[in-house]
């Protein structure tokens, strides 16, 4: 009896491992040749990714999120890509041309359908972007509404034109917010039904959506260019660091972000799998209320905050080197960038205590910190550093730690206390982007920053055709905002990203997911 027992147990054992094999995105898949007698074996065409968070919204125009625009890039389409040293490259834009500093005239591609069968046409384009250009109350209203209109020419091609000279406008046009929407779809079934059941003219298309957990995306093969390479693609939301890790080293995942560096070697030193890591576009940093009424809007105590941290130390011991200290939002290889800012960090803590004292705060004070909890590298370790860095000078910090879903929340409503932690990417590779929040429009209820020297600067250099004139006026505004301190910059941010064997992988400096620039090998 014990012998059939032990053999029913390793038969069913073997049934079980068949089945989680097959099951497996990351795995080899077995298939019959055309005689249907030969058994080979295929790569499966599963691309699946473990991100820190789930996406925030389909919405494109309401939300600002790296991770989510790196998922978003695969379902719509841009009017051009960004190609860093190649320039500009076409996507749904066949040819554009700068008619006039307010004035650039498009023509699309042809032929092109969105996931439902529709054609895009510059009716699209219209309705997509003057939506975002007009509705205040739209995140990304802020880097649209230099927009004035779109003037339709014919179905395929079309002007838009500004309301004053827009240097950056395809800076702007390659980027969150600017994939096309189909306005027939939207306009017929709503907003709702949109953000539930999204159509976009990318190389993939949603198949299922599961909050938190996963989004699964399938090739679409009506797309307009080169054929996807992928069956289908699979963005895990994992906030676990230890889960993300333990996924990669079992297959369960082929790309795993925000790797600790505690786990580098491990995963290194394996089989099936390795560590990239790579420079990023984002900057953390602590944005502060400078506004009356706030203990934060004291100069002094601003100050005092900047010199009690020690940026070098959380890159060394949290991140392992894995970061680079900076007093600059704009860094090296952004047009406008202050390189004399970059790579620099004041860290005084006697210097802190005296400027409370000259504050009035001897005894020290109190104020509060909200940070995210799994969306960023170590950024709940790196703010209970920061919490016991602070407390050192006499700071007392109350600190909130929030999953990002809760966090954005927070964020979008503007609801955040003294102080938040954050990072941030630039996917304009354009100052602009990056020191538009500190616009004074723009800073309300955030930061409330109002340096009349330094919004003049900011406001000049957004319209300014000429390169070299533009790039002074963004470096000298930068050095008005170290002073001031609205934003206390830490570090630029290396991403550290676990990777599967079986894949090509080459990480971007702007964070996006290009499914199709992965191979399997």
């Amino acid at each position: 009896m014990r012998k059939y027992l032990l053999t029913f147990i390793l038969v069913l054992l073997l049934i079980v491992s068949a089945c989680s094999k097959d099951n497996d995105s990351s795995s080899t898949d077995k298939a019959k040749d055309k005689d249907g007698d030969t058994a080979v074996e295929n790569e499966s065409k599963i691309l699946t990714i473990a991100n820190g968070t789930d996406v925030t919204s389909f919405d494109i125009h309401n939300h600002n999120t790296t991770s989510t625009e790196a998922v978003h890039v695969n379902m719509f389409n841009y009017l051009v890509k960004n190609g860093g040293a190649e320039g500009f490259i076409s996507d749904l834009a066949e040819s554009w041309e700068n008619i006039d500093d307010n004035t650039w005239s498009f023509k699309l591609k042809e032929g092109v359908k969105f996931h439902n069968g529709e054609e895009l046409t510059a009716d699209d384009v219209k309705f997509t972007l003057e939506r975002v250009a007009k509705d205040e109350t739209l995140l990304e209203f802020g880097s649209y509404k230099q927009i004035q209109e779109v003037k339709v020419k014919s179905d395929y091609e079309f002007d838009i034109i500004t309301e004053n000279p827009e240097p950056a406008l395809l800076n702007r046009l390659s980027r969150l917010g600017s994939g096309i929407l189909p306005k027939d779809y939207i306009e017929k079934e709503g907003w709702e039904v949109f953000l539930k059941e999204p159509v976009g003219s990318g190389p993939y298309k949603l198949k299922e959506w599961k909050r938190d957990d996963r989004l699964v995306l399938e090739a679409n093969k009506d797309y307009f260019g080169e054929a996807p390479k992928w069956d289908e693609l699979v963005f895990r939301a994992i906030p676990e660091d230890s889960t993300r890790v333990s996924e990669l080293l079992t297959g369960g995942v082929d790309i795993a972000v925000n790797i600790p560096p505690t786990d580098v070697e491990r995963i290194d030193a394996g089989d099936g799998s390795s560590v990239i890591t790579t420079p990023t576009q984002r900057v953390m940093m602590l944005v502060l209320r400078t506004g009356e009424g706030n203990v934060t809007a004291d100069p002094l105590v601003r100050e005092a905050i900047d010199l009690a941290i020690d940026k070098q130390a959380i890159v060394d011991s949290l991140l392992n080197g894995a970061g680079q200290v900076t007093r600059t939002r704009v860094t090296p290889g952004n047009v406008g960038a202050n390189e004399d800012l970059f790579g620099k960090t004041l860290y005084d803590p006697e210097k802190a205590k005296e400027l409370l004292a000259e504050a009035g705060y001897a005894d020290g004070l109190e104020l509060t910190l909200s940070a995210p909890n799994g969306r960023y590298l170590k950024d709940k370790e790196t703010s209970e550093l920061m919490v016991a860095m602070l407390g050192e000078v006499g700071i007392t910090v109350k600190l909130e730690l929030l999953e990002w879903s809760a966090f954005n929340v927070k964020y979008t409503e503007r609801t955040f206390g003294d102080m938040f932690f954050i990072g941030y990417g630039n996917s304009m590779f354009d100052a602009s982007l990056a020191l538009d929040r500190l616009q004074f429009e723009r800073a309300k209820g955030e930061t409330d920053y109002n340096n009349p020297e330094a919004e003049a600067l900011l406001k000049t250099a957004e319209s300014n055709m000429n390169l070299d004139e533009r790039t002074e006026q963004y470096k000298l505004a930068q050095a008005f905002i170290a002073d001031d301190r609205p934003q206390i910059y830490l570090y630029q941010l290396e991403s550290i990203y676990g990777v599967n064997d079986r894949i090509e992988f080459t990480p971007r400096l702007d964070e996006m997911f290009y499914a199709d620039d992965i191979k399997l090998k």
